[in-house]
């Protein structure tokens, strides 16, 4: 049966209005330096920019990869993408498929929704630029066959700012100095952060959760780590933050929640830097600080440690035996304050008693806190088998949280 004309056209019309656009014929014929707005609707991906420019999709434009390659790529200085969602990348490791790729200097990525891609935004060579307030979703894959949600590699003086990440992989920087990670979220993914070779970082007030270790930085001296927040990161080995041979980082004013280690640090005996601790707290840790082969030399001031199941742990006598200690507070300190000014009338001292067996026998961990332990643990501080090994020595630990303060005699009830 043939359909009259008018109607052919109403059925074939819809079918018509629902095949995304192709976007490259788009981008081609936007001059240099102009700005490309995108009507609302769909747009067929993969597509690539090689002139500055900006694409503006106004939050209505979804730019719909092929799920063989990466989305958007950028190989040129100066393009500006914003208000666009991306999704569909391919699920290519070798290739690094994602939904955004960047190449070249002083670029801006704003405001884009970013889902159903292996990974994220990579940052290839890029210098100068600015991602911000982006918003990027993961495949639903297991958490060894995802991508990074953003990949920084060989990049330096760039922000990363206010980005919500969410069911990735890892946030990786590889080989990138000199870059800000400011007031980003990253939930569900392997690591939350992970810095490698990456010197002069500022790392501010972001938060991660429920990732298997928090940040992780290995050999990238002159760190800086302010103002985060890092909870329930209880991978295997994990830990809230994790320093391996990388001097001279200033950590402060952070919070560690519920993770395997508060603070792990790893150094050589040689190192000749050492971290600066200061102003955070750490709290229901398992371990709420761990130190691994090496002297330290770190400072620890004015930092809080409440609730940890084990306060310090080391991985053998004389690990961590010349960090210093002023001013933190220790909820399991057993002094007085008699004078009444926040500061304990004796030094805080740890020593290893029972703790000894699990940690120089790790699979003694298992039976950590368990009653014959604990047994143990109560007979050697009563009446020591051998001398106790001095963990730390804290001389003048803070209670100004530990006691509530002195009443004057003028307020004293009558």
């Amino acid at each position: 049966m043939k359909l009259p004309g008018y109607l052919l056209a109403v059925c074939v019309l819809p079918a018509l209005a629902a095949a995304p656009v192709p976007l490259q014929p788009l981008i081609d014929a936007t001059p240099a330096g102009g700005t490309l707005r995108l009507a609302p609707g769909a747009y067929a991906g993969p597509a690539a920019i090689h002139k500055p420019m900006t694409l503006d999709g106004g939050r209505r434009a979804v730019i719909i990869g092929d799920g063989k390659s990466t989305v958007l790529s950028v190989a040129t200085n100066g393009a500006t993408l914003r208000g666009l969602r991306l999704t569909g990348s391919g699920d290519s490791h070798d290739r690094v498929d994602a939904g955004i790729l960047l190449e070249g200097d002083n670029h801006r990525v704003e405001d884009n929704e970013i889902d159903d891609v292996l990974f994220g935004i990579h940052l290839k060579q890029v210098n100068h630029s600015r991602v911000a307030a982006n918003r990027i979703t993961g495949k639903p894959l297991d958490l060894a066959m995802r991508g990074d949600a953003i990949r920084v590699w060989y990049s330096r003086h760039n922000l990363i700012e206010g980005n919500h990440f969410t069911r990735a992989r890892d946030l990786t920087f590889a080989n990138s100095a000199d870059n800000r990670i400011v007031g980003n979220r990253f939930t569900d993914g392997r690591y939350g952060m992970q810095i490698i070779f990456s010197p002069r970082l500022l790392v501010e007030n972001n938060r991660l959760a429920h990732t298997g270790t928090g940040i992780v930085v290995l050999y990238s001296p002159g760190l800086i780590l302010r103002g985060n927040h890092v909870a329930h990161a209880l991978g295997g080995g994990g830990g809230g933050i994790v320093f391996k041979e990388s001097d001279d980082a200033l950590v402060e004013n952070n919070t560690v929640l519920h993770c395997t280690v508060g603070l792990k640090v790893d150094a050589p005996p040689q190192s000749a830097g050492a971290l600066t601790v200061r102003n955070n707290r750490f709290a229901h840790n398992i371990i709420g600080l761990f130190f691994y082969g090496e002297a330290g030399g770190h400072r620890f001031f004015d930092n809080r440690f409440e609730n940890n199941l084990s306060t310090v742990a080391i991985s053998a006598p004389g690990a961590g035996s010349a960090n210093v200690w002023r001013g933190n507070y220790w909820d399991d300190y057993q002094g007085f304050d008699r004078n009444g000014d926040g500061i304990g009338d004796t030094p805080h001292e740890i020593y290893l008693f029972a703790d000894r067996i699990w940690m120089e026998t790790p699979m003694a961990t298992f039976f950590r806190n368990s009653p014959v332990l604990e047994l143990l643990d109560f007979l050697e501080r009563l009446a020591p088998f051998s001398a106790p090994h001095r963990v730390l020595i804290d001389p003048v630990p803070d209670l100004r949280s530990h006691f509530p303060p002195p009443r004057h005699k003028e307020t004293k009830d009558r």
